[in-house]
């Protein structure tokens, strides 16, 4: 049985893996990109990668040594504190496990280990055809380009993503609405601090080389160190949809002393995070899709990451069980190369069921965090027992999670108790 040829929308982490994956097998795969290039936009942040999810993703792909010239273990501390820099969660980075990557070094860490030519760019998806008699997909993309032939396309294309919109206007014997991701409430600002170390030694104090979450009256300040030395802020909080667009529209007119006269009370050494940043200001509005979203399973079509579960990135989920995706999506495209009595398609099923569950656990989590630091009156201090708790049940199998959790619940109630007989 000659291998499947697999269509990737979207080179983003998840998409660049599964590509990966799929090469070190000499399976037939291209990835289409809507973007001109590698270069064409700003990537963000810094990533923390788990090692049951993440981490074990990159090591099937056999790039967990070149991941380790790019990893800062010692940046994976996280701080947790109020308005006032009162701590109220310390992870050390010994303890954390949870090493950072910069978003644009893993991206350059995943096209590096691919041919150039797997990756085509300025491909924007337009739309899907599936073959009723052979089972085959065609693709179509706005740049007029028609590709056929493929066995599957997998929908890596994001939050926005046209081929899960795909899914739901396929023609089928059951017709199921398109759904559009939610938006979280959740909306601010990005910013950074180059040369942090010379420029702002106090924040880099502040921070600890590590990451510095502070939140109060359902908003954070939080600082992230990143591997060229400077610091990303994110300046984040309830805010309507409706205040994103404005912002937006008004972006190249706001100025710093503007976004810190909305946050009135707090620690001057925070404010100095948005105050000593430079260059451009961007603004974000989070969006979710529904908890527990799945799909009618669709022969010759999948999706993987943020088009099949886009959640906030509040618990850091997001880009790990992205990754994951990838891995167990390529385990089944590869199982039904070697196993001809069972067809594509079965696998392709079963992946599904199973990351549905997976899902469901991380959109949880993501919405539980949330709901603690930003939705919770009195947070962080009155929040940070469910937000520990939340966070630590994850981190258990699912199957021991129901046992474990009575004893977490106890444990780290008992000792916010204490703490808080005597901070005040």
């Amino acid at each position: 049985m000659p291998p499947p040829k697999i269509a990737i929308i979207g080179a983003g982490p998840a998409g660049l893996l599964l590509a990966r994956l799929l090469y070190r097998k000499q399976i037939n795969v291209s990835v289409f990109e809507a973007e001109a290039s590698p270069h064409a936009r700003t990537q963000g942040g810094t990533l923390d990668l788990h090692p049951k999810t993440g981490l074990a993703a990159l090591k099937a792909a056999d790039l967990y040594e070149e991941f380790l010239h790019f990893a800062r273990f010692e940046s994976s501390s996280l701080t947790i504190t109020d308005k006032h820099t009162q701590p109220y969660f310390q992870l050390p980075s010994v303890l954390a496990g949870n090493p950072e990557i910069d978003r644009v070094e893993l991206r350059g860490l995943l096209l590096g280990s691919i041919p150039g030519e797997v990756v085509r760019w300025e491909h924007r998806f337009r739309g899907f055809v599936v073959d009723g008699e052979s089972g085959k997909v065609e693709v179509r993309f706005e740049n007029g380009v028609v590709e056929g032939g493929f066995d599957l396309v997998v929908g890596a294309d994001g939050a926005w993503s046209r081929v899960r919109g795909g899914l739901s206007s396929a023609s089928s014997t059951q017709q199921e609405a398109v759904v559009e991701p939610e938006y979280s409430g959740l909306a601010g600002y990005n910013m950074s601090i180059p040369n942090a170390r010379e420029r702002a030694p106090g924040c880099c104090e502040l921070v600890r080389g590590g990451n510095l979450f502070a939140f109060s009256d359902g908003r954070s300040i939080m600082g992230q160190k990143m591997g060229d030395g400077s610091i990303y802020v994110s300046v984040w909080g309830r805010y309507s949809e409706e205040w994103a667009r404005e912002k937006r529209g008004l972006v190249l007119g706001l100025s710093r002393e503007e976004i810190v006269e909305e946050y009135v009370g707090w620690s001057e050494e925070l404010l100095d995070l948005i105050r000593l940043s430079e260059g451009s200001i961007r603004i974000n509005a989070f969006y979710m899709l529904p908890v527990g979203f799945k799909w009618t399973h669709r022969p010759g079509i999948t999706l993987i990451g943020d088009a099949a579960h886009l959640m906030t990135p509040v618990a850091g989920e997001g880009v790990n069980i992205a990754l994951e995706d990838a891995m167990r999506l390529a385990e089944a495209i590869t199982s039904s190369s070697s196993t001809p009595t069972r067809a594509l398609d079965d696998y392709i099923a079963s992946y599904e069921r199973e990351m549905f569950k997976r899902a469901f656990r991380a959109q949880k989590l993501t919405q539980k965090m949330m709901q603690c630091m930003y939705f919770t009156e009195g947070a962080p201090r009155t929040g940070i027992e469910n937000w520990v708790i939340a966070r630590a049940a994850h981190d258990c199998h699912p199957v021991a999670e129901p046992v474990v959790r009575p004893f977490l619940k106890a444990g780290v109630y008992s000792l916010y108790f204490v703490f808080k007989r005597f901070v005040r």
